[in-house]
């Protein structure tokens, strides 16, 4: 073999082992810190595409929207970018600024919190008349009513987990934007009312709602559903971003914070995900990302917020996040999202729903404060 050929030879190998090298090494090592927002971008951006192109799978004012404009406002506030601002004004106009017909249901007045943000910043009354109509109503209606799971009580209490992400935010943001306190007060009080009848004090996990006290899974455990308790997190997270360091419940409220993030935290599984059954993870092995991406969202706001150890917790947010990215499509399809939903249910890579959309923008968002900070 002549001298040009052998030259040849290992030149090719050593661009082969190099390229070979430069993709391993991509692959196991962490990814750079703009990744984060790159890839909210990408997701962010399929969903409104989807709405654009596709219409809205619900009412733009449901409780799935809602949840997903939670995340679309953290996102605008990092993103630097006026479009997605406008695209929230738009939502509100196209609402126009009315909540679901349901009126005390808390699912039709989630909405609110959008609302209650938009008019922080932009001071226009029209964006919370209507949702400041029911909350006054809210505020002085008796609520005496069992939480018992019969005569649609869901209509007028809060008698299920998920409950607590929809109402307490919304009335919670609305005293932070208006200044009135009775909106804070009531979201407290309904709160600790709902927390009486549905956490489980031995398990540090709320029951989906009365109809789930007695329940089992395969495995004979019993039922505590991901998300549910996803949302709950989520909604405590809320509270507190908005409540001030005095505040009568602030305490209450933390240690309930610290007991479930402990509790579940443990929970997490190989995958870095939580599976929807949080105690029989093995009857539903998919992973599932709208729970996952409260955890990672909730969990890291605790460190940024000093609430949880940075040593313990950040491992378990690191794992989840990287979890969550790998459960994005190329197009920005978020993928492993659970149907709605009351229990654990079965999921794929293609299923997806905006509620899922908004939890993970959420969990990029702190994500991304946890990254920043750590520079």
């Amino acid at each position: 073999m002549s001298m040009l050929i052998k030259t040849t030879v290992v030149l090719s190998v050593l661009i082969v082992a190099t390229a070979f090298n430069t993709v391993l090494a991509s692959s196991l090592s962490p990814p750079p810190k703009d990744s984060i927002v790159t890839v909210m971008k990408r997701v962010a951006d399929w969903q409104w595409r989807e709405i654009e192109t596709k219409g809205w799978r619900n009412d733009p004012k449901d409780w799935t929207s809602g949840a997903m404009y939670a995340g679309m406002i953290a996102w605008a506030r990092v993103a630097k970018d006026d479009l997605y601002w406008q695209k929230l004004l738009e939502v509100g106009n196209k609402n126009e600024w009315k909540i679901g017909k349901r009126r005390h249901f808390a699912d039709d007045y989630c909405v609110g919190q959008m609302y209650a943000q938009l008019y922080k910043k932009y001071k226009n009354p029209l964006y919370i008349a209507d949702f400041k109509s029911l909350a006054d109503t809210l505020a002085v209606i008796p609520h005496k009513d069992s939480l018992l799971w019969v005569n649609n009580v869901h209509l007028r209490e809060w008698a299920w987990c998920d409950a607590l992400f929809m109402g307490p935010p919304a009335l919670g943001y609305l005293t932070d934007a208006t200044g009135d306190p009775k909106y804070l007060e009531l979201a407290c009080k309904l709160w600790w009312k709902t927390s009486d009848y549905l956490y489980n004090k031995d398990q540090h996990l709320f029951f989906r709602d009365s109809r789930y006290f007695t329940q089992k899974e395969k495995n004979g455990k019993a039922v505590f559903w991901s998300r549910g308790n996803g949302w709950v997190m989520g909604g405590m997270v809320s509270l507190l971003s908005i409540m001030p360091a005095n505040y009568p419940d602030r305490n209450q409220f933390i240690m309930q914070f610290k007991q479930m993030a402990d509790r579940i935290s443990g929970l997490q599984q190989p995958d870095g995900t939580w599976h929807a059954s949080l105690l029989d993870p093995g009857s539903y092995p998919s992973k599932e990302t709208s729970g996952t991406a409260f955890y990672c969202y909730v969990f890291a706001w605790g460190i940024n917020h000093k609430l949880l150890s940075y040593d313990k917790y950040y491992p378990v947010v690191e794992k989840a996040w990287k979890a969550l990215i790998s459960s994005v499509h190329p197009d920005g399809e978020l993928g492993y999202v659970q149907p709605q939903g009351a229990a654990p249910e079965k999921v794929t890579a293609d299923d997806t729903e905006v509620y899922g959309v908004g939890a993970f923008l959420l969990a990029g968002t702190e994500m991304l404060k946890l990254e920043n900070s750590s520079q």
